[in-house]
């Protein structure tokens, strides 16, 4: 009897997989009622009132009308919070603001006299996020919002999961890599994650909307910033948690306590999904006080999934949930893909949606863009585009396509400049490995030097002559689409969905889909 499980291991009892999820789903959805209601615009607030254990200097109290970490923004009467950063400090620029006519300040330190109120506090992002949802009347608190984090796989989770609900009749709002989805229109996303202030504004977007759920990815750097900041969540998924961003984290245990930071955001009745097969995952248990569901193909799980069959063009496993199998059909291929839609039917089932609901909306994707997207332009051999930008992401997605090719594999991949160092020798390593032939070549290099950026990569090769290096990544594409024969696959990987090159602080036209694509079609012979 698979159920849903505390933090302690106990199963919560009841009949059948299916009817504890619809107890659970009731008891937890009456905590917030579905009738939407617009945001409010902005209005006043006591300082004092939502933010009661700061300490505030030179007042007894602030009236905040608005909000800016920029000190450029303020307006008469805004509030100006000063933001620590890792290339500016907002600390610094507190005189500018007083002379654009902020109210009061926010900072993390004593300042000198500056003739407005201080407002003194551990943890000036994490004032500042209470303060913008506050300000837009925290319509975070008007939706069913669902996070989603981990190292791989939190974009094709939050798509499947935003999909599914949509297939049920239900309006969502989607926040990823992707874009910014309010419910109506989409934006362009610089960051995985919103900035505090622009998070308020696409939830207020998504309430006036008439949105039910909000589905957004979490990153590591959201986490450690305090973005979410007087935001609740009422469902959490971790997909994995493995090496990444240790450029900014330094270490991967502040990596890792950085993702756990998560669950300081879910609310006492809301329900976790983790991976059982994922040990640091699978280890976030004991952090966990309410419900959780657990996802798995080898360990045992609440919710599993067994491969039946996998082509270059689909791949079809049974999905079991508690005395339930079904088999699911998906065009996306890959065992990660497999994770991601056991990890999206968790959240289906836990929101009380049935199990070929759950398949119907999981079988309604055809593809996510740029994750292992398969470029068919009637070549005799495969083409796929992967976002893949991690050791474990690049060893995956060779390993997914392996089990499909009958030629050789080509990869063609570079890593980021200005990026962890330290993993690009196990990204060598691991194509190496994995592929036949790997062409080194240029991702975003930033500020670095490309050629030393290849460099590190080829440090984690046993045979570094073994691998070819072509700097220009349009070339490099080209060259491995050329060396392609009939049987053949070629894996393009690291930037997947991204259609620009950071090269210094510039961004350049490259869509390594459309590349490829235009390649194919001005080099195949025409098919009559």
């Amino acid at each position: 009897m698979n159920l849903l499980r505390a933090a302690s291991g106990r199963l919560i009892p009841d009949k059948r997989f299916s009817d504890a999820t619809r107890w659970q789903t009731q008891a937890w959805q009456a905590r917030r009622p579905l009738a939407v209601q617009v945001c409010p615009d902005r209005h006043q607030l006591s300082l004092r009132d939502v933010l009661p254990e700061a300490t505030l200097v030179g007042a007894g109290d602030v009236e905040v009308r608005g909000c800016v970490c920029d000190s450029r923004r303020v307006e008469l009467g805004d509030l100006f919070v000063a933001l620590p950063g890792t290339r500016c400090d907002g600390h610094d620029f507190v005189a500018e603001a007083v002379h654009r006519g902020c109210s009061a300040i926010v900072s993390e330190r004593p300042l000198p006299e500056l003739g407005v109120a201080v407002c003194l506090v551990n943890d000036s992002r994490a004032a500042f996020g209470r303060l913008c949802q506050e300000l837009a009347g925290n319509p975070s608190r008007q939706l069913k919002i669902i996070g989603v984090t981990g190292t791989n796989g939190k974009t094709t989770t939050s798509c499947l999961i935003a999909r599914m609900f949509k297939n049920a009749g239900m309006k969502v709002g989607l926040l990823g890599t992707l874009g910014y989805f309010d419910g109506e229109s989409c934006d362009d996303s610089s960051l995985t994650t919103p900035p505090a202030n622009q998070l308020a504004d696409y939830f207020c977007r998504m309430v006036g909307n008439e949105c039910s759920h909000a589905v957004m990815e979490v990153s590591s750097h959201a986490l450690a910033q305090s973005r979410l900041a007087g935001v609740e969540l009422d469902a959490v998924c971790v997909t994995n948690v493995c090496r990444d961003h240790l450029d900014y984290h330094r270490t991967i245990e502040n990596y890792r306590l950085a993702k756990a930071r998560i669950f300081e955001h879910l609310s006492p009745e809301g329900i976790s999904v983790l991976n059982a097969d994922d040990p640091v995952s699978a280890a976030l248990l004991s952090r966990i006080d309410g419900p959780v569901l657990t996802i798995g193909i080898h360990a045992a799980a609440e919710i599993t999934g067994m491969l039946i069959e996998r082509h270059a063009s689909e791949q079809t496993f049974l999905l079991t949930a508690g005395d339930d199998t079904i088999p699911v059909r998906t065009r996306m291929i890959g065992t990660h893909h497999v994770y991601n839609c056991l990890e999206a039917a968790a959240i289906g089932l836990a929101h009380g949606l049935d199990l070929p609901t759950v398949v119907r909306g999981l079988e309604s994707v055809e593809y996510i863009p740029g994750r292992l997207q398969r470029i068919e332009c009637g070549q005799p051999f495969g083409v796929f585009v992967d976002y893949a930008h991690t050791p474990d992401a690049i060893s995956g997605s060779l390993r997914a396509l392996r089990g499909v090719v009958e030629g050789r594999l080509i990869c063609v991949f570079g890593a980021g400049g200005d990026r962890d160092r330290e993993k690009r020798p196990l990204m060598g390593h691991a194509a190496e490995q994995d592929a036949d032939v790997v062409v080194l070549t240029s991702d975003n290099p930033r500020s670095e030097d490309p050629r030393a950026i290849l460099g590190d990569l080829l440090s984690g090769f046993e045979c570094p002559a073994g691998a070819q290096i072509i700097v220009d990544r349009k070339e490099a594409i080209h060259a491995a689409l050329a060396m392609a024969r009939q049987g053949d696959c070629v894996l393009i990987a690291g930037k997947g969905h991204e259609q620009t090159q950071i090269i210094g602080d510039e961004r350049y036209p490259m869509d390594d889909h459309e590349i490829a694509s235009l390649w194919l079609y001005e080099n195949l012979p025409l098919q009559v």
